[in-house]
């Protein structure tokens, strides 16, 4: 007798499964499996890598973070804070900045760095190395650089709060950056 609840749709078939639930492939590709919505995407490997705020919004940062090829990407952007992500090319650096108002947090996910800091861009008397997995906290008035000192591209991801691009910045290199800086 047939009953669809069971895994075993006929009793003369008992070692072969129609359907098993902890199969990985249902793990992998979760029903509906053509969904490109980001949660579905970031569980393919793709996050599609774009400004998602002010919306609530969920993702794998590491994932997305590697993912990253640009030197800028605004990932959220809220009212009061927004997330970008990084990658800095081997001996280049993001650039010596001041935020007056606002405190930046940056995560290291790949990569070797130098973190210089200080009261002046004169006087930057704080330096610290950074790896894989490594937190900067910069408070608001210090001036600041992250030196990619490694053989790789540093991949990383910044927090301000309160934002400090406009909606949907992506910079595809550091001259775009700079050359988006002076125009404001």
């Amino acid at each position: 007798m047939y009953h669809y609840y069971k895994e075993y749709p006929c009793p003369y078939c008992v070692d072969i499964p129609i359907y098993d639930p902890y199969d990985m492939f249902y793990d992998k590709y979760p029903y509906p499996y053509w969904d490109d919505s980001p949660i579905y995407a970031s569980e393919l490997g793709f996050i599609e890598l774009r400004d998602y705020g002010p919306e609530p919004y969920v993702v794998d940062i590491e994932e997305a973070t590697r993912q990253n090829e640009t030197y800028r990407t605004a990932l959220w952007t809220g009212d009061n804070l927004q997330v970008t992500l990084m990658s800095i090319d081997v001996g280049d650096d993001i650039g010596l900045e001041v935020h007056p108002d606002g405190d930046q947090f940056i995560r290291i996910e790949q990569g070797e760095g130098l973190v210089r800091m200080g009261d002046s861009k004169d006087k930057l008397d704080f330096q610290k190395r950074v790896y894989d997995d490594y937190a900067i906290m910069i408070p608001a008035g210090k001036w600041h650089n992250v030196i990619n000192t490694g053989d790789e591209p540093l991949k990383l991801y910044a927090i301000y709060a309160p934002p400090e691009h406009p909606f949907g910045t992506v910079h595809e290199t550091k001259e775009d950056a700079e050359a988006d800086e002076n125009h404001s």
